[in-house]
C-alpha cells in the first residue's frame, strides 16, 4: 500500500553529505534543473529500498559522483515544516575528508550535477539557500562531539542550544556566492517535472515521538496500547508513551508534549532526544513487514515523582494500562526494536551529545537479518 500525502502523517526523508577538504572548506553541487537555488550539498531523496537514510547518502553519491564515500557519523537531523513543501526529515552525514587524489576521481553524473566546488563554511553559507544554508553551517559551526544535532526548520532545538546560538540566515546569493561553479547561466535545461509534480510522486515514511520516562528507582513507564486492527492485529501491546506525529502541522516535540498530555494527562516539556531510530519499509527489510519506513525520536521525560504517577490519566481511548518496570521487565514485554531503542536511549542518557543513531532498534553498523 502507498502513502497517502493527504492523512496529515507522511513526510519525505532526504539525506547528504557533508564532504570536507584538507582546508576546511565543503564540497557544494551546481544542480542543472533547478533554477531557483541551484547550490546544493550532494545528496538525495530517501528511496523504500533504502535500508536507512545512511544508505540513501551512499546511494546518492556514488549516483551523483561516481564513488562511494566513507562515511562518519550523522552530522544532524533537521525537522522543516516552515515552507510551503511537504516536511521533510533531512539528515546530513559527515565523510571522511577528500584529499586531491580523490577529488580528480570524481566523476559527476551531468544529469544530476552541473558542477561542483569547494567553499569555505562563509561562503557555503551565503550560496546554499535558506533553509539548507542554516542547517549546514549549523554543522560546521558546532563541536562534532555535540552531534548528532536536533533541528527544526534548521533552527537549533533541544541540546544543540547548549552549543550554538541562533543566529541570523546568511544573505542568500546563490550561484554568485559560488563564482567557482561558473555563475548564472541563462539556458537551464528544462526540468524533467514540473516541482509540485515531482514532490507528490515522491515515496513519504512516517514518524513517531515517544518518551522516556524513569522513576527513582530506574525503573521506566511503560502504557499498553488497547487492541485495534494495527500491524500487530488485535493484541494490546506495551510501548513507550507517544504515538505519530501529525507532519503537516507539527514538529517532533511538539508532538511528544502532545502525546503525553494525551495519554498521560501530564503537561510535561520533552527533554533532550536521545535516540533516532530508522524503521525501514517492506522494501528494504522484508521481515518487519511495514509499508513504509518509521522514523522514531525518542526524548528524555526525566524522572517521575510519585505525585506524577497518581496524576495518571490514561487515554482510555486508546490505552488500557501502565507499569513501571524493571529493565528486566521492559525487555520481555517489549518487542525487540522496541527494547532496543529503550535500551540505547537509557544508556544515551548517561553521555552528552546527541541522540544515537539506531536501525530498528539496533546500533547503526549492526546487520539487520531477513
Amino acid at each position: 500500500m502507498e502513502a497517502t500525502p493527504t492523512s496529515g502523517r507522511e513526510l519525505l526523508a532526504a539525506a547528504g553529505v557533508l564532504f570536507p577538504d584538507e582546508q576546511g572548506r565543503v564540497l557544494v553541487v551546481r544542480l542543472p534543473y533547478d533554477r531557483k537555488h541551484p547550490v546544493a550539498i550532494p545528496g538525495g531523496g530517501w528511496e523504500p529500498a533504502d535500508l536507512s537514510p545512511r544508505e540513501t547518502a551512499l546511494r546518492e553519491i556514488a549516483e551523483e559522483l561516481g564513488f562511494t564515500p566513507t562515511l562518519g557519523p550523522l552530522a544532524c537531523v533537521d525537522w522543516s515544516l516552515a515552507y510551503s513543501d511537504p516536511p521533510i526529515a533531512a539528515h546530513l552525514y559527515w565523510a571522511e575528508p577528500i584529499g586531491a587524489e580523490q577529488a580528480a576521481a570524481i566523476r559527476a553524473d551531468a544529469a544530476e550535477v552541473g558542477g561542483w566546488a569547494w567553499l569555505t563554511p562563509e561562503e557555503a553559507g551565503h550560496a546554499l539557500p535558506p533553509l539548507l544554508s542554516r542547517r549546514v553551517t549549523a554543522c560546521l559551526r558546532a563541536p562534532r562531539a555535540a552531534g548528532p544535532l536536533e533541528l527544526e526548520d534548521s533552527w537549533p532545538v533541544g541540546h544543540t542550544l547548549d552549543h550554538l546560538a541562533v543566529e541570523p540566515t546568511p544573505d542568500y546569493t546563490g550561484l554568485t556566492g559560488a563564482p567557482s561553479l561558473g555563475g548564472p547561466r541563462a539556458a537551464a535545461p528544462e526540468p524533467p517535472l514540473d516541482r509540485a509534480t515531482y514532490l507528490a510522486t515522491r515515496p513519504r515514511i512516517r514518524a513517531k515521538a515517544r518518551t522516556v520516562f524513569t522513576d527513582a528507582a530506574g525503573r521506566v513507564l511503560l502504557v499498553r496500547l488497547r487492541p485495534w486492527d494495527g500491524p500487530r492485529g488485535l493484541v494490546p501491546y506495551w510501548t513507550l508513551p507517544g504515538g505519530g506525529i501529525e507532519a503537516d502541522r507539527e514538529r517532533p516535540r511538539a508532538a511528544a508534549r502532545r502525546e503525553v498530555r494525551e495519554e498521560l494527562g501530564w503537561e510535561v516539556e520533552p527533554g533532550r532526544l536521545l535516540a533516532l531510530d530508522w524503521l525501514p519499509s517492506a522494501a528494504a527489510h522484508p521481515a518487519g513487514g511495514r509499508e513504509t519506513a518509521v522514523l522514531v525520536y525518542v526524548f528524555d521525560g526525566g524522572t517521575v515523582t510519585d505525585g506524577m504517577l497518581a496524576r495518571i490519566a490514561l487515554a482510555e481511548d486508546e490505552l488500557v494500562d501502565w507499569r513501571l518496570c524493571d529493565p528486566a521487565e521492559a525487555r520481555a514485554l517489549l518487542s525487540a526494536p522496541s527494547w532496543g531503542r529503550t535500551a540505547c536511549a537509557l544508556a544515551a542518557r548517561e553521555r552528552a551529545g546527541g541522540p544515537v543513531e539506531l536501525v530498528d532498534g539496533r546500533p547503526v553498523g549492526q546487520e539487520l537479518v531477513g
